[in-house]
């Protein structure tokens, strides 16, 4: 800095404000600071910063699986608001790993990040008392934290859901079958709410042998549909718990020679290329992450707010796969 002060023929306190984005500084002198910081390779010493002000201009993103397409948007729309808060971004995966999560969780916690935005694999987050008391401020997305009182930003994952069943019995379906994530997680479980919930309002009954709940690998998805698919009464539509389950069902009814109407609850790539296109209950990842990033910079500013639930809208997108009537 005394170096930078030196060639733009200012004092170490003009240099400060200049660096740290303070007023007080005319815009050529502005500007001759800027220059000098240039010509000599200037970096901030954010070490020193962290120790002067307590705060790491830093937070950290925890998704369940980076690979996944629903996690791009989201944490894309996390980092811009990181960003406009002249903050960095840091994510890991915890690939679904509870472990692994608490794991992730704890490091950057030990790196000094000022704030987590967490898609929490596991049902227990007492580990992540200590850091709140601490002043680590929290945010949960998609899914909301176990045991502990804490900010969550949803998707209406029950309501979406029961839109979607909706949709096929105003169709015309009456056996329509499920296919979801595993058990333990929470939109899966609301999901399948939301799908029961359909079936009893339109007074339909639901047989466990429709119902199928578990990995979303395409072994297990393939042999779950192939189960509703055969037998003396087989399923004439089905609702697929996610994209991942979607992109294999839609695998499965590409190979059979009756049509099987379809939806499925995530938008995905080429959706609406495939024939039928495939109708789906959208929810806005990105608008998940920009509202649970800029509740975490609302805590960081000071809020005294209490923990808070928002659950944002999805939306039902007919493309042709959904609209299909039974075929028998």
């Amino acid at each position: 800095m005394k170096d930078v002060a030196a060639r733009a023929g200012v004092g170490l306190k003009t240099v400060s404000r200049v660096v740290n984005g303070e007023p007080g500084v005319t815009p050529d002198t502005e500007r001759r600071v800027q220059e000098a910081i240039e010509a000599l390779g200037f970096r901030r010493n954010d070490s020193a910063r962290v120790l002067r002000k307590g705060r790491t201009a830093s937070i950290g993103l925890v998704l369940e699986d980076l690979a996944d397409p629903f996690y791009g948007p989201l944490s894309r729309a996390v980092e811009e608001v990181a960003r406009a808060h002249g903050a960095l971004l840091i994510n890991g995966s915890s690939a679904e790993d509870p472990d692994r999560e608490q794991e992730l969780v704890l490091a950057l916690c030990a790196r000094r990040v000022d704030g987590l935005v967490v898609i929490p694999a596991g049902d227990d987050h007492r580990y992540l008392e200590p850091e709140l008391k601490a002043g680590v401020a929290t945010v949960f997305v998609d899914r909301p934290a176990g045991r502990i009182d804490a900010d969550v930003v949803l998707s209406d994952n029950f309501g979406g859901a029961r839109d979607g069943v909706a949709h096929l019995i105003a169709h015309g379906h009456r056996r329509i079958g499920f296919i979801g994530d595993q058990p333990r997680i929470h939109t899966a479980v609301e999901r399948l709410r939301g799908y029961h919930a359909a079936m009893s309002e339109a007074g339909l009954p639901v047989h466990d042998s429709w119902v199928s709940l578990g990995s979303t690998a395409p072994e297990r998805v393939r042999t779950a549909a192939e189960a509703i698919l055969s037998g003396p009464e087989p399923v004439t539509a089905i609702f697929a718990g996610n994209n991942r389950v979607t992109v294999t069902v839609v695998r499965i009814l590409a190979d059979l020679e009756r049509p099987v109407a379809l939806v499925g609850f995530d938008d995905f790539e080429l959706a609406d290329l495939l024939r039928p296109a495939v109708t789906v209950i959208a929810q806005d990842a990105a608008q998940l992450g920009r509202t649970a990033a800029e509740r975490l910079f609302h805590r960081l500013d000071g809020a005294p707010d209490t923990a808070r639930r928002i659950e944002l809208n999805t939306r039902l997108i007919p493309r042709g796969s959904g609209e299909l009537p039974p075929a028998n």
